[in-house]
């Protein structure tokens, strides 16, 4: 018998502030656990990533129980500022360094692959989340780095991957951005969270999944089955198990490449649409501290970054100010026609990964048990990754490029190598 015990921590622990998400939404109904009851899939966390997992598992005929203890979306979620994008926390560069030419581009490529199936998921569902294609931007600051951005996209077009090469006079001349050099990339979106998650959630009920208020305290995985004790004195018995439980840590023994943080982020007033950049790019800049930014529907700028290591709530909620402080003037400097006046203002805890990716697979030592953590700046383009891939492990399948996401993978000797720049999608899955 294999067992683990699930943490207690809520979702005032991992983020606090004003959450900009969801308000034209409606709210899934969930119910209490009333009774024991047995299905095909337990999905652990009702998030982005619990979301996208329950609506596949039971798109795809499985009975699916969906469980959080609190209210669903409103913990990780309802924090991301939702830049959905391909290119991941380690440049290709970077990861065909680390592990070899033909795996890095494959990782590029299915990262790729699942922002354009994501899209086409919420298209084909016309799921009401403000949607939208944008290209993004990636900039660089200094020589060295256009250097460096050069060399990306010669191995970018190799890999068959959309990406243009722009020096300071085309930044300035058709972005007005005074920065050294940066690379422009197709098939990027952005979205509410916050929706996405709560329509998915809805879906997964219309398939008969079950969503349930409960909170998983203990799973025990014996004899071909997965038992999972609650604090309602009831049990939920499955064929297999998937933890999505975002950045509230289960108890299993974590990857040695994982390791957490804290970042902060803001949405302005309104802007006057005349004001904002062309093409409402998403743009993410690789300095350090590191900013993003993004405009939502109603003509805001979402910007963030400044992630540090602080973890614990207290001391990270102390530094909200500063911290957005920090934010505003450096929007301010890269965008100078913004008005950084704030409406809203958040910070939370969250995971990421040494090499940058996800953590996806079966739970070492515990049978039938799988994780779902997308770590990072692509926790939503890593969830649905996490679905598809799951949804395969499940039904009995495998393909040899799974071990690049899994939880006991060898990662790179990095050494004393820089930390992760987390961006974009940041804060949480």
């Amino acid at each position: 018998m294999a067992e683990v015990d699930l943490k207690e921590s809520s979702h005032d622990r991992l983020t606090s502030g004003a959450c900009l998400w969801g308000h034209a939404g409606v709210r899934p109904a969930y119910q209490p656990l009333a009774d024991n009851i047995k299905v095909d899939v337990l999905v652990v966390g009702g998030g982005i990533t619990g979301a996208l997992t329950g609506q596949h598992l039971s798109e795809r005929g499985l009975s699916v129980a969906i469980v959080d203890r609190e209210e669903p979306g409103l913990g990780s979620t309802a924090a991301s500022t939702a830049l959905l994008q391909w290119e991941i926390d380690r440049t290709l560069t970077e990861l065909e360094h680390f592990y070899g030419h033909e795996r890095a581009i494959g990782i590029y490529r299915r990262s790729a692959g699942s922002v354009a199936g994501l899209a086409k998921l919420i298209t084909a569902h016309r799921i009401p989340c403000y949607f939208r294609p944008r290209q993004s931007l990636f900039l660089t600051s200094n020589s060295e780095g256009a250097g460096d951005l050069m060399r990306e996209v010669e191995l970018r077009r190799r890999a068959g991957l959309p990406s243009t090469y722009l020096e300071h006079c085309d930044l300035f001349t058709q972005f007005e951005l005074d920065r050294d050099a940066g690379i422009l990339s197709r098939g990027a979106a952005e979205a509410d969270p916050l929706l996405l998650t709560w329509s998915l959630l809805d879906m997964a009920i219309k398939q008969q999944a079950r969503l349930v208020n409960a909170s998983v305290t203990r799973l025990t995985s014996e004899g071909g089955r997965v038992t999972a004790e609650t604090d309602r004195s009831f049990v939920i018995e499955a064929k297999a198990a998937v933890l999505a439980t975002g950045y509230t840590m289960p108890g299993i023994e974590m990857s040695k490449l994982h390791r957490k943080t804290s970042s902060w982020a803001l949405a302005t007033v309104p802007q006057d649409p005349a004001t904002l950049w062309r093409d409402q790019a998403l743009i993410w800049e690789d300095s350090h501290p590191y900013l993003y930014m993004r405009t939502t529907a109603d003509g805001r700028i979402v910007a963030g970054g400044e992630d540090d290591d602080t973890v614990d709530p207290e001391m990270r909620d102390a530094k909200l100010p500063q911290k957005i402080m920090a934010i505003r003037e450096k929007m301010k400097r890269l965008w100078p026609r913004a008005d950084t006046r704030v409406a809203n203002a958040w910070c939370g805890t969250f995971g990421e990964t040494v090499d940058g990716l996800p953590l996806i697979g079966p739970v070492p030592s515990l049978p039938r048990v799988y994780a779902a953590y997308g770590y990072g700046g692509n926790g939503i383009t890593f969830s649905y990754l996490a679905a598809q891939m799951i949804g395969v492990m499940i039904s009995g399948g495998y393909r040899d490029w799974f071990d690049d996401f899994a939880l006991d993978r060898d990662g790179p000797g990095f050494g004393a190598a820089r930390p992760v720049q987390d961006r974009r999608e940041t804060l949480f899955n």
